[in-house]
């Protein structure tokens, strides 16, 4: 099993901020199945203000090169990401066209204890 983390940025709108939320109570049944089949047994989103932290657990075998092809194939995910990116903004740090941005693990307290 694997760990990615990754963040992105809502638009700093209370309102904006609340739909999408609630959206991701009610996430189509078609983005589950594609998240699953990808191989992604886990996911949350966490949210601080506008800034958005997901957790990913993935099989081994996951691939981002690969989900992204099987996503730029699948009309329905693409649909779903047309409409988050009315929400969503990048992070300051994002290449252009990037939206979520995996980050980078600084600490583990397991590997400070003996």
């Amino acid at each position: 099993m694997k760990r990615y983390c990754l963040a992105l940025d809502l638009k700093d709108d209370p309102a904006l901020i609340a739909a999408y939320e609630k959206h991701h109570d009610e996430i189509w049944p078609e983005i589950v199945t594609s998240i699953r089949e990808s191989g992604i047994s886990h996911m949350e989103i966490y949210r601080s203000g506008n800034r958005l932290f997901m957790i990913m657990e993935t099989a081994d075998h996951f691939s981002f090169a690969e989900k992204a092809i099987a996503d730029q194939n699948n009309p329905k995910v693409q649909e779903w990401e047309t409409l988050m990116w009315e929400y969503q903004q990048a992070i300051p740090t994002a290449r252009p066209g990037e939206k979520w941005v995996l980050m980078e693990k600084i600490f583990s307290l397991d590997k400070n204890v003996e």
